[in-house]
Formats: structure tokens, sequence, C-alpha cells
């Protein structure tokens, strides 16, 4: 198969490569996903430029989110060849994640992906999307709730409005410009400050 992949740490052109790897096979409770789409992450270059880990395998293969196909099953694994997925920790203790053709991964990690939802958002999942709903869960949000979320237009915020709007809060978030707020608001976001050109200690007083 083709993947992206490096063996030492350090700038993307630097140590990045591209190339043939062995295609892996599922063992058992695995599947096997034909990627369509890998997405990236701040972890993702923050460890393959070196800052947070150290090499974890003689050869790394990046990105722990993504989107595909199941195309081959393991042992004790019901029948999902076919099925649209989208995974998340690909790349998460172990060295193979979602910059190549194919991964293999616990079947638990591959999520049916709707069919109106394309590869390209299934692979904005993962991290962003878990991160976003596990803050939102540690802050208890229920209607009686008002909450100011940092970053609206960025990919965690942005997620993390919709699960607080699903739980009926009142939404104030900040972004640095009229696109992003417009981004923020299509999520749900009752107010937007635009803290480039705004006091953002307003909406402490409402």
């Amino acid at each position: 198969m083709r993947a992206a992949f490096y063996m030492k740490q350090g700038p993307a052109r630097e140590v990045l490569q591209v190339g043939e790897q062995p295609t892996p096979e599922p063992g058992p409770g695995e599947v096997r996903v034909h990627l369509r789409t890998s997405g990236a992450n701040p972890s993702d270059w923050k460890s393959r430029s070196g800052r947070t880990a150290t090499m974890s395998a003689p050869l790394i293969i990046p990105h722990s989110d993504g989107a595909g196909d199941i195309d081959r099953v393991g042992a004790g694994v019901a029948d999902r060849v076919g099925e649209r997925v989208w995974i998340w920790n690909g790349q998460w203790r172990r060295s193979h994640g979602t910059a190549a053709e194919y991964i293999v991964l616990p079947s638990v990690q591959a999520v049916p992906l709707p069919t109106n939802i394309s590869y390209a958002e299934g692979a904005c999942f993962g991290i962003p999307a878990l991160t976003a709903l596990q803050a939102v869960r540690l802050a208890e949000l229920s209607p009686a709730s008002t909450v100011m979320i940092v970053g609206g237009a960025g990919s965690v915020g942005h997620y993390a409005i919709q699960f607080a709007k699903m739980r009926g809060a009142r939404i104030i978030t900040t972004v640095s410009g009229p696109e992003k707020a417009a981004h923020a608001r299509r999520a749900g976001a009752d107010e937007v400050i635009n803290y480039r050109t705004e006091n953002v200690s307003r909406a402490l007083r409402h």
C-alpha cells in the first residue's frame, strides 16, 4: 500500500516520505479500513516534530483520524465489509495511523458514517469532536447554563458549540473576524465576540 511515513523526527519536509509499505491484515476483533481521507491534528505534527514524544517505533505512519470503507474483517467480527466508517485514535498506541491506503484497528474504533456525511467530514470527527464532547459532558451543561467557548470557529470550539446547544445552553464564543463569526453563529452560538475589535469582558456582564 502507499503511505506517508517517517523514520526520524523533525520538520515535515525533511523527514516525511511517501512510498510502499506492507498492507496490514486484520486480527481477531479487528477490521481493515480502506481509507479515503486522513485527518491531521496538532498532536500529529507535534509528535512528528519531536516536541511531545520520542519515536515509538522505527517507522511511523502518522495521523489518528480518518474515514473510508471496511474491506476486510478479522475473526469474531460480524460481517461489516462494505460499511462506510469514520475512525478515531488510529495511531494511538500503535505505529501505523491513517496517512495510508489501509489501516487495521479494533472494530469498535470504526464507527458507521451516515451516507449524507462525506469522507472528508468524517475524517474531522475523531480528536476534535470527541474532545469537544468530553468538555461539554464535564461542564454538565443544561438549559439553565450560560457557557463561554473560546475559539468558536476552530474545530474543537465549533463542535463544542453544537454539543452545548443540543443541551439547551446559552452560548457565548470568541472569534477573530467576521467570517469566523458567521461560522460560529451557524453552529448555534447566541453571542459572538470578535476579540480583535471588541472587549471580551463585556460578555461577563450579561
